[in-house]
């Protein structure tokens, strides 16, 4: 696999695990079964996926000033 491929498949990857981060905050707040440091851990991670994410997409596509 050729480097695109490979950061385009970590991408993918990471951004289904931020949904799935996502849907299971969402669950727990709606349900009003967590505790605050579970929730706040889970945002902490959805935190850092979303940079990894961001800086991902910046690799794959770079901003290019005209």
């Amino acid at each position: 696999m050729m480097e695109d491929e490979i950061l385009r498949v970590r991408l993918e990857v990471l951004r289904r695990e931020h949904r799935d981060l996502d849907e299971s905050v969402a669950a727990l707040q709606a349900r009003g079964t967590a505790d605050m440091l579970t929730l706040q851990r889970l945002k902490r991670r959805k935190l850092v996926l979303k940079d990894k994410i961001a800086a991902l997409e910046d690799r794959l596509l770079p901003d290019i000033i005209a």
